[in-house]
């Protein structure tokens, strides 16, 4: 009996070893042996979309060369002018927040900005068209001093997460805007820069308002927003609309109709004069022949009395 005991344990422990190798291999597994889950296959009707970056971003930053460091206003909005890279967008910024943007032309750029009172710390960012950011212009700090005597909280503030927006032309173009302070209603006054008449809009209460425009044709406009409260406080703000698609082009034809039919028009008094020429220039040589000799007959007359 005390046989059979010592033999059935010389093979427990040899079992009893294995399960726990084999336990040991299964849980502590090494992690590369994880395959990934595989990527599905596209639905039918899906697709695939893929951007590349053509270009790097704007390397040299704007420079705000007016208003200068440290300068005081009683006067809200004021210019705002500096050196920038030609075809860049130009967002100029006022204490962080985007107070207008206009598209840099021959080198400079130029807009108008309200002021928060007291201090402000203007900055400019240039844009690419794939809204890449450029590095971040010298800070020009300004102070503005409210001589109405505002009472704390009631100056206006317009501002947007966009200075530039874009829609294809003949589709409404929307614009966000967030309005702040000052006492409603409010009243609204839209420039879109394509020629129509400024758009009027009343707000009741600030917060998020949208403001929307169809442009007819392709371009690039420049937008001026007026807003003012109920107690004449006013807030503006300036942005760059781009409406896509293909140069409008129709009045190209009337304007050579109209070129070809003032040719036509001008060749006919031109060939009058031309016909008339000869005639003129002998009428005119034998007027002037009559006088001289008409001349010289006095003076010989003249003589011969003395």
């Amino acid at each position: 009996m005390i046989n059979k005991i010592r033999h059935s344990a010389q093979w427990v422990f040899p079992v009893m070893i294995g399960m726990l190798l084999l336990a040991l291999f299964v849980f502590i597994k090494p992690t590369s042996a994880i395959s990934q889950i595989p990527i599905p296959d596209p639905k039918p009707g899906s697709y695939g979309l893929e951007a590349t970056k053509l270009q790097a971003p704007p390397t040299d930053a704007a420079t705000i060369t007016t208003p200068g460091n440290g300068a005081s206003f009683t006067t809200s909005p004021t210019a705002v002018t500096g050196i920038c890279t030609t075809g860049l967008l130009v967002q100029v910024y006022d204490n962080g927040v985007m107070a207008g943007s206009v598209i840099c032309a021959s080198g400079s750029f130029t807009m108008q900005i309200s002021l928060f009172a007291g201090t402000n710390e203007l900055s400019a960012i240039v844009y690419d068209d794939l809204e890449q950011a450029g590095p971040t212009s010298n800070i020009a700090t300004v102070t503005y001093t409210d001589t109405h005597f505002t009472a704390f909280g009631a100056l206006v503030t317009l501002t947007s997460s966009y200075g530039r927006r874009s829609a294809p032309a003949g589709s409404e173009l929307s614009w966000p805007l967030q309005l702040s302070g000052g006492a409603g209603p409010y009243a609204f006054s839209i420039d879109w820069g394509d020629g129509t008449p400024s758009e009027l809009k009343s707000q009741s209460l600030a917060g998020l308002i949208t403001i929307a425009h169809t442009y007819k044709k392709a371009g690039i406009y420049q937008v001026n927003i007026k807003v003012t409260d109920v107690n004449g406080v006013s807030a503006f703000l300036q942005v760059v609309a781009v409406s896509s698609g293909q140069v409008d082009s129709t009045a190209a034809p009337t304007d050579k109709t109209n070129t070809a039919a003032a040719t036509k028009i001008l060749w006919i008094p031109a060939v009058v004069a031309l016909v008339l020429l000869a005639p003129t220039y002998w009428l005119g040589r034998r007027s002037q022949i009559v006088s001289l000799r008409n001349k010289m007959l006095k003076e010989r007359d003249s003589l011969e009395e003395k």
